[in-house]
């Protein structure tokens, strides 16, 4: 039987219900993607098909047209907005701009499965967004207005929030709340049919208020609900094996594993005080350390995420200067150390010998620093207080450096690892404590030192019996034959392994050429840090010094409000060498272009090279922003909670959208103006990527693989033969200005610093310059056109 489709006022109400119920389901994938532009984009592509549609159901009783011409036009749409050539509008379909728009959409399916939660807001990512809301759209509309049966209209409605329940990701309260509001408010819209008049408007009221009761009840009931005995355990089934859901550092490290896309969920969030300075000071001038602490703000595909990492941390150096309290001089924060290697893969057992600890005296695996309290006579006190965010681990990231610990819940110390274990993994919102005690420690220091002994030696100096262990001693030795001494012995490892002349960092992991993984490396040249903390590690081992690795998170980037932020691209792996009366000393194998400097114990520039100076190898290094170190390991659990800030916004434009078009567009006005407030520069790094996203719209981009110097010669290349106008004047001082602020953030142990303002300025009057030279071109080819 051919369904009779709904007409008159009464259709253009149900296609109005449709876009609002569309609207309130897309609020479910605010949790999975950054950002708001895709939110607007599908929002208004909804619009305009649900207006298509209502139209053509206006001028016809068939009642599959309605449908079809809404597919034809948001076809059209997409293909003209995604298929365009870059630099300009396309108003007719071709079939270069339908190439261009498919190519879109499979860029937009690599970066689905490429990505980390949350997604990056890109153009072909939002492509699949603006897609899948109008699919959504015309089954809703087919459902409640051809078929005239609402209830299948929850089908479609579903599928939006499919990917966040899955992910663990979901968006909160408040989407929950207008998606089930807009679904029952379909289902009351087809309580009376149309042959049913008597008391039509009654059961429509009834049953629009029942809807608004179970939405409410079902926000307000929610949350108890979660937190009853049982009901919290329930957790969804493991859908694959993707990276997905908070972050866990693996424990089980694999020399032939290639690194993966990282995470870039922020997984802890700390700030670091000084806690001897006067209240009064730091109340007067809360940002006076702001510049000299303030580390590079990470680089995402195409909008603000996290990224590289800050440089190693600074103790005071052999000149006897006083180190600046922030992030740096608190230096990674580790999670556990590895003592276990067979040649391949780092293993690791829990430990049974765990005890409690007092919270005003420091953890240490130090004897004669553990159990004392934290005094400036012994070193630089630093606070750190640390929320941690998509983390799940079940040992706490500290610094490597002695600390106090002041922490709630059921964690115990494990004295011979240094490590604290909790009975359960860390939860979004727990929060903890450090004063952490950074000794003077500089290579002076350490040039004196003998091996120490740990307790348990023979673990950490255990080689594995592989194919070619001799080769690595033999190596070892050759590389350590004029050293003096074990910390000589092994800066002479961490300077072979670290110069870039030797090897390059590289996440692919070639293919085995023999059983032993950590000879494969040393011959091949080519790995990440996991590959280069072992190699050091193991080599140290062959001259009998005790090593392990440590494995946590480099130092967080600093946002506008003081707080250090670390994402999972920051996970990375170190060597630790054990030295008499020292302890566990940190070294850092890995290229300056994924760590910074190397603490200035282990820096042999530290003393020969001024503030702003920096070694030649550091200069040259690729950029640190696309590749973090270690291998995180995603693990399914209890989904952290939305960020309502993201999604409140969008509540109104859910709700108050009955009028159509004003409403959404004042609420685009208001968020491209949140969007240009949010564009000013916290850091040079912050700027760089910022220009960097910029200049990418003008099709002028630079590889991961560039320095910022080599950033600017690609520009000015690509600009000319492009344009056939050089950049140059005041431009390109501003491009260069900007190259040597960021390189001075990266690699200076104490960078110089660099006003917002300024950073702004910059980039600015480099995308001026870019926007003329392109204009200028621009004008010449029309002129060519005309003169033919």
């Amino acid at each position: 039987m051919t369904p009779t489709p709904e007409q008159g006022a009464r259709a253009w109400l149900g296609a109005a219900l449709g876009v609002l119920a569309t609207w309130a389901a897309l609020l479910a994938l605010s949790g999975l993607i950054v950002g708001t532009r895709w939110l607007v984009v599908a929002g208004a592509a909804a619009l305009v098909v649900g207006a298509t549609t209502a139209l053509t159901r206006a001028l016809t009783r068939r009642w599959w047209v309605p449908t079809v011409a809404g597919a034809a036009v948001a076809v059209v749409g997409l293909v003209l907005r995604y298929g365009a050539p870059p630099g300009r509008p396309q108003f007719l379909p071709d079939l270069d701009s339908l190439r261009r728009a498919w190519a879109t959409a499979q860029q937009g399916v690599a970066v689905v499965n490429d990505s980390f939660v949350p997604m990056p807001d890109v153009r072909p990512g939002e492509m699949l967004v603006v897609v899948g809301a109008v699919a959504v759209l015309l089954l809703v509309d087919a459902a409640v207005l051809a078929l005239r049966v609402p209830a299948l209209a929850g089908a479609p409605l579903l599928a939006l929030w499919v990917p966040a329940v899955v992910l663990g990701f979901p968006a909160g309260a408040a989407a929950v709340f207008w998606t089930a509001t807009a679904y029952l408010a379909l289902l009351a819209y087809g309580a009376a049919p149309l042959h049913v008049h008597v008391g039509r408007a009654r059961r429509a009221v009834v049953a629009a208020v029942t809807a608004a009761a179970l939405a409410g009840l079902t926000v307000v009931a929610g949350p108890p609900l979660m937190d009853a005995p049982g009901w919290a355990s329930v957790s969804l089934p493991t859908f694959g094996s993707g990276a997905v859901g908070p972050l866990e550092l693996s424990d089980d490290l694999d020399l032939r594993d290639s690194l993966g896309q990282r995470s870039g969920q922020v997984v802890l969030t700390y700030r670091v005080v000084d806690p001897t300075a006067a209240p009064a000071a730091a109340a007067d001038d809360p940002g006076a350390d702001d510049d000299a602490a303030a580390a590079p703000v990470p680089e995402d595909a195409d909008d603000d995420a996290t990224g590289p990492p800050a440089p190693a941390d600074a103790a005071v150096d052999d000149a006897g200067a006083a180190p600046a309290v922030d992030a740096r001089l608190v230096g990674p924060l580790r999670a556990f150390t590895l003592a276990t290697f067979d040649g391949r893969l780092w293993e690791r057992t829990d430990s049974d010998r765990l005890t409690d600890w007092d919270p005003a005296l420091l953890l240490s695996s130090d004897p004669a620093v553990r159990g004392v309290p934290p005094s400036p006579d012994a070193g630089t006190l630093a606070q750190v207080d640390v929320e941690v965010g998509a983390l799940r681990e079940r040992r706490l990231p500290l610094s490597t450096f002695a600390r106090t610990l002041t922490v709630e819940g059921a964690w115990a110390y494990d004295q011979q690892r240094d490590e604290v274990v909790g009975e359960r993994a860390t939860r979004e919102g727990l929060t903890y404590a450090m004063q952490v005690q950074v000794p003077s420690l500089s290579a002076a220091d350490l040039r004196g030192a003998e091996v120490g002994v740990p307790e348990d030696a023979e673990l950490y100096t255990a080689v594995p019996a592989t194919q070619h262990r001799d080769d690595i001693a033999a190596l070892a030795a050759e590389l350590t034959a004029d050293a003096q001494g074990p910390y000589e012995q092994a800066l002479a490892l961490q300077t072979w392994l670290r110069s870039i002349a030797n090897f390059t960092y590289d996440t692919r992991v070639p293919p085995a050429r023999s059983s032993d993984a950590v000879w494969d490396f040393l011959e091949d040249r080519r790995g990440y840090c996991v590959q280069f903390a072992t190699a050091m590690a193991i080599m140290a081992r062959t001259l009998d010094i005790p090593s392990r690795v440590g494995v946590g998170f480099l130092p967080g980037e600093r946002n506008r409000d003081g707080e250090y932020v670390v994402t999972g691209r920051l996970a990375h792996a170190w060597p630790e060498l054990y030295f008499d009366g020292q302890g566990w000393v940190r070294f850092e194998p890995t290229p300056a272009s994924q760590t910074g400097p190397p603490p200035v114990w282990a820096d042999p520039f530290a003393a020969t090279t001024a503030t702003d100076q920096v070694p030649e190898d550091d200069l040259d290094a690729v950029e640190p922003g696309a590749a973090p170190s270690a291998a995180p390991t995603a693990q399914p659990s209890t989904p952290p909670s939305s960020v309502d800030d993201a999604s409140t916004p969008w509540v109104p434009v859910a709700v108050g959208t009955a009028v159509g078009t004003v409403l959404l567009l004042g609420a685009g006005a208001l968020v491209l103006v949140a969007r240009r407030r949010r564009a000013s520069a916290a850091s040079p790094e912050h700027a760089w990527t910022l220009l960097r996203r910029e200049l990418a719209r003008a099709d002028l981009r630079w590889s991961d693989s560039d320095s910022p110097r080599a950033a600017v010669r690609r520009v000015r290349t690509t600009l000319e033969e492009r344009t056939g106008v050089p950049l140059a004047g005041a431009p390109l001082a501003a491009l260069e200005h900007l190259a040597t602020a960021v390189e001075q953030a990266r690699y200076a142990p104490t960078p110089a610093p660099v006003r917002s303002g300024e950073l702004d300025a910059w980039r600015l009057a480099v995308r001026a310059g870019v926007d003329e030279a392109v204009a200028s071109s621009t004008a010449r080819r029309r002129e060519q056109v005309t003169a033919r």
